[in-house]
């Protein structure tokens, strides 16, 4: 029997409901777990975190919206994480995690074998856990680290922890999308991040929806796709203070080094795996701009593998 996908989205959750789930973790039947906002009690959410430790088809585990609601239960999250080895994708976005509570996950998160997303956005993050974050995304050639990471919503970080985090990326091997959008990083932090994509080999996407922008960032920026070879493909600026046209020029610069990779023979794709990132409108329009889509809002159980794009990459 090929994997399944459980998505449970909102709501309290059945004991017959934490049974199936349970059972499936078990029997290795389940490859996407998704309970997003879901209610259940501390003993039910122990038994998961019990079945989810042994479980090795697990690949994408979504508790985002609260789940995850007290020390207790991160707790059990991270012992779980210590046993698993089979997830690679985790989201966690809209959990009331604080830095002290990513202090209690990070020595699971950071020995796991096989992660490689990551959503902490509205986690309650300051600039501890950035530093915490940092040791998850490796130099070139140190081990293997986190592809995608989500930050969203974090306005407790301050700039001092911003850049660290740019130096971490712009030292990275690995990570390939960064979702910073709603965080207030102002044109300061919009420079010391420019500095960090011109850097790096491997960054992709970058959200920087509604982060406090302007012109002098967006000029910045413009100066840096223009004028540095870079892997980026994908710049999300909206809800900033930026004009249309600086932002056209650099949506128009972004097309062609994609249209030119594309003659060449190189990859041609940029979807990461959006399915377990929470939704935010992104205007559309142009092959700059990404939107994530919605996880569905309705218990789903259907066979084979949901998120399978982000995953096959790490299978090959």
């Amino acid at each position: 029997m090929l994997p399944s996908s459980i998505q449970i989205s909102g709501g309290p959750l059945s004991g017959a409901e934490v049974r199936d789930i349970c059972r499936g973790l078990r029997d290795n039947a389940v490859r996407l777990l998704s309970l997003r906002g879901c209610r259940l009690c501390d003993r039910d959410f122990g038994r998961i975190c019990r079945a989810l430790a042994g479980a090795t088809s697990l690949a994408q585990l979504n508790l985002n919206l609260g789940v995850v609601s007290s020390p207790s239960r991160i707790k059990q999250l991270a012992e779980a994480l210590r046993t698993n080895r089979s997830i690679q994708s985790l989201f966690l976005h809209g959990s009331p995690l604080t830095d002290a509570g990513l202090a209690l996950l990070n020595p699971a998160l950071t020995l796991h074998p096989a992660l490689v997303a990551l959503d902490l956005g509205d986690c309650m993050l300051g600039d501890e856990a950035i530093n915490l974050i940092c040791g998850l995304l490796p130099p070139d050639g140190a081990k293997s680290g986190l592809k995608e990471l989500t930050l969203s919503a974090n306005p407790d970080i301050t700039p001092k922890g911003w850049s660290r985090l740019a130096i971490a990326v712009a030292h990275s091997s690995q990570v390939r999308v960064l979702n910073l959008d709603y965080n207030p990083l102002g044109d300061h932090v919009a420079g010391m991040l420019a500095v960090a994509v011109a850097s790096s080999r491997t960054l992709e996407v970058l959200d920087l929806e509604s982060t406090g922008l302007t012109n002098q960032s967006a000029q910045t920026l413009l100066d840096m796709v223009e004028n540095y070879p870079t892997a980026l493909r994908s710049l999300v600026l909206a809800e900033n203070s930026i004009s249309p046209e600086l932002q056209q020029q650099i949506c128009d610069l972004l097309s062609e080094g994609e249209e030119e990779e594309e003659v060449a023979g190189g990859p041609g794709h940029t979807q990461e795996g959006e399915r377990g990132r929470e939704p935010a409108a992104h205007p559309r329009g142009s092959s700059s701009w990404m939107c994530p889509s919605d996880p569905s809002s309705q218990m789903v159980l259907m066979t084979s593998g949901l998120g399978d794009s982000l995953l096959a990459e790490t299978e090959m």
